[in-house]
């Protein structure tokens, strides 16, 4: 059962993160996502009532610790409880290692890796309440490598790493955590603007799809890591 339980979605404002709130929203669970833009957040609230109502949109950076427990007392305030927490947000920047500048590296390392810890720092006590569930998004460049990806790699296979150690520690608390690694998505990643010639890849509402069949599982059942691609990439 999830009908009533409550959601949090980091990087919900587009793609992967928008997908999941829509099908999480369409099967009665309350939602909560965040955004850096405050522009964007907004607009997204709109959009995802027509859903349901149960939305709340927060502007926050999950590079911040501060802004992550802030807008997890936020969530509790608006909804009373926390089950769900889906570590969505991240981005990519693809240069060869020579090119790659400090700045660009810390900042995928901040966003990508070390935002999915801060997330999780500041909710895991909630989770523990709800015994809940905690879900990352990684990628297939969490376990391979290729050209131009040093610092993408390097934060995703950290992602995996990092998930999979969580879910060690967290299983004594009844708290699931599962690492989802996604190949080609149609999202806005990367400056891509998703149209026909993306109809191959993996779409936003199929990640939904994917993290609602992991929630509704039953509760002795444990996806710890799960491979997610395209039936047949375009070549």
């Amino acid at each position: 059962m999830i009908e009533n339980k409550v959601a949090y979605i980091t990087g919900g404002t587009k793609g992967v993160g928008y997908g999941i709130a829509k099908i999480l929203l369409e099967n009665g669970v309350s939602v909560a996502f965040s955004g850096r833009k405050k522009g964007d957040v907004e607009k997204v609230v709109t959009e995802l009532k027509q859903y349901s109502q149960n939305v709340l949109g927060i502007v926050s950076d999950v590079k911040n610790l501060e802004n992550e427990s802030e807008t997890v007392k936020n969530i509790i305030e608006k909804f009373g409880r926390l089950d769900f927490v889906i570590a969505n947000a991240g981005l990519g920047i693809f240069k060869p290692v020579d090119q790659l500048s400090a700045d660009e590296w810390n900042e995928m390392i901040e966003t990508n890796l070390t935002g999915v810890f801060y997330t999780l720092k500041a909710s895991v006590e909630e989770l523990k309440k709800t015994e809940g569930y905690y879900i990352t998004i990684s990628s297939l460049a969490g376990a391979n490598f290729f050209e131009n990806g040093t610092g993408y790699n390097a934060s995703k296979f950290g992602v995996v790493g990092f998930t999979q150690a969580a879910m060690i520690d967290l299983r004594k608390y009844n708290i699931k955590s599962t690492v989802i690694m996604p190949g080609s998505v149609a999202t806005n990643f990367n400056g891509n603007i998703p149209s026909e010639k993306d109809a191959w890849k993996i779409q936003p509402e199929d990640m939904g799809n994917l993290v609602l069949d992991v929630l509704k599982m039953n509760p002795r059942v444990l996806p710890s890591k799960i491979e997610f691609r395209a039936t047949k990439p375009n070549s």
